[in-house]
């Protein structure tokens, strides 16, 4: 065909269709009308045109979303019985997660470590069993999850200490490949905005290349959660890959992967009607995947008052199958490109996002400032905001702040406590705490439920 479809209508710009709007609205404002500011400070505007793209270029995966299974180490046999189950159903990729050392020789009995990703997240440090199962696993596959800097954000102390926890890690970063995951998904967990959980991250990451120097840069992946804001979440992931390659370029890295591990958030999952859940992580996953996520793990509808179980993790899972297979999304990494919109408001996010980041830097970098309380502090005054947004129903949760079903009741069905713990031991620095919206309210319908 030598002509294109539309080329007998003229080209209306930005200008003429404004002015459209502006006749339509009949005499009302059209920014008071229509455009909506974020609490990213980002203005929305009801179109956008080609005027808005930005044509960054973003070096995304080459190839689509691995489907990962998460699973806890207790016990060897289980672990691998549930990981070879789950690949055999659809999964090719494994996360463990682990409080002790294990035998690993059971746990990855038959997993073919070459095609099959995996990932072990350990709330221990020990770096000659770190090293001893990366060379057992012997895979570029591999990513161990291993963060002293998120550990003491998260816990508010080190493993050990300041000097231990960087010697152990030292041991690790010369003998093991990917060892090093920055935790981003605390800062979205914790209440934080999309800038801030792009700046903290970068800033966080930026401490690891302040100490082992360029050569880590290939070492160090990142963990991300996405939230409710669907397009704004996409943003997300696609400019923190500009960010990233534009820091690793002031380190004179060139032509690095960025490898994003990502997971819905549990920030707004709710105990109440939980099956609202799985609408919740089934469009977070879709922002996970249009966003160039390498690897998404979904968060089954019952997670956080149920035991790990095989209904709710199949679930989870087969809502990534329908993703990928039913809905076409298996290599979507590039859907978003050219998009004008997205282009638009992951640009901005990029910009603040640096802006933030060069402030914390010439504030004496990340880890002063958490020390400082500076970090928590300001995460802080962004989860009351959106806490206050929940409680006036500016932010909703069905079934929970909006529409309750007052027949649902929980307390008898509560398998693990689903609020956050208080802890009574010393910490060097105030913790970052992960906290649902809802929480509170929750605590107050289950002390009604046989009131």
């Amino acid at each position: 065909m030598s002509t294109f479809l539309f080329d007998e209508f003229e080209p209306i710009s930005a200008a003429a269709w404004k002015q459209k709007i502006q006749v339509d609205l009949k005499g009302e404002d059209y920014n008071k009308t229509l455009l909506w500011k974020t609490d990213e400070g980002i203005i929305v505007k009801p179109f956008y045109t080609k005027e808005d793209r930005t044509n960054t270029q973003i070096n995304l995966p080459e190839k689509g979303f691995n489907i990962c299974q998460t699973i806890f180490i207790d016990n060897e046999k289980i672990a691998n019985s549930l990981a070879l189950d789950a690949l055999k159903r659809g999964a090719n990729a494994i996360q463990f997660k682990a409080s002790k050392k294990f035998d690993y020789h059971k746990v990855l009995n038959n997993v073919n470590l070459n095609s099959t990703t995996t990932y072990f997240q350990f709330t221990f440090l020990d770096a000659d069993f770190q090293i001893e199962l990366s060379n057992f696993c012997n895979s570029k596959n591999s990513f161990f999850q291993t963060d002293i800097i998120g550990n003491l954000a998260e816990s508010g102390n080190w493993f050990v200490s300041l000097k231990g926890d960087y010697k152990k890690l030292e041991t690790i970063v010369h003998s093991a490949e990917n060892c090093i995951s920055v935790s981003g998904d605390l800062y979205q967990n914790a209440g934080a905005t999309i800038t801030q959980q792009l700046a903290y991250t970068l800033a966080h990451a930026n401490e690891y290349l302040n100490y082992f120097g360029k050569d880590i840069g290939p070492k160090v992946h990142f963990t991300f959660s996405a939230g409710s804001n669907y397009f704004f979440e996409i943003a997300k992931l696609r400019a923190f890959r500009i960010l990233w390659e534009t820091l690793l370029n002031e380190y004179d890295i060139k032509n690095n992967e960025t490898h994003i591990f990502s997971q819905p958030s549990l920030r707004n999952k709710t105990l109440y009607d939980y099956n609202v859940n799985m609408l919740r992580t089934t469009s977070e996953s879709m922002s996970g995947i249009l966003g160039g996520s390498n690897t998404i793990s979904n968060v089954s509808y019952d997670a956080i008052y149920h035991k790990s179980n095989e209904f709710g993790e199949r679930i989870a899972r087969n809502q990534l199958l329908i993703l990928q297979q039913e809905s076409y999304l298996q290599e979507a990494q590039k859907f978003a490109d050219g998009a004008y919109y997205i282009e638009a408001i992951t640009q901005q996010l990029a910009e603040n996002a640096l802006t933030l980041f060069k402030q914390i830097e010439k504030a004496g970098g990340f880890l002063h400032q958490l020390k400082a309380g500076i970090i928590q502090k300001k995460i802080n005054e962004s989860a009351l905001k959106e806490e206050d947004n929940f409680k006036n129903k500016n932010i909703v949760l069905l079934g929970t702040n909006l529409l309750q079903n007052k027949n649902d009741q929980m307390k008898s069905d509560l398998e693990l406590y689903p609020f956050v713990k208080q802890r009574n031991i010393k910490t060097l620095l105030i913790p970052i705490n992960r906290k649902r919206l809802s929480e509170n309210q929750e605590k107050e319908r289950l002390s009604q439920e046989n009131a």
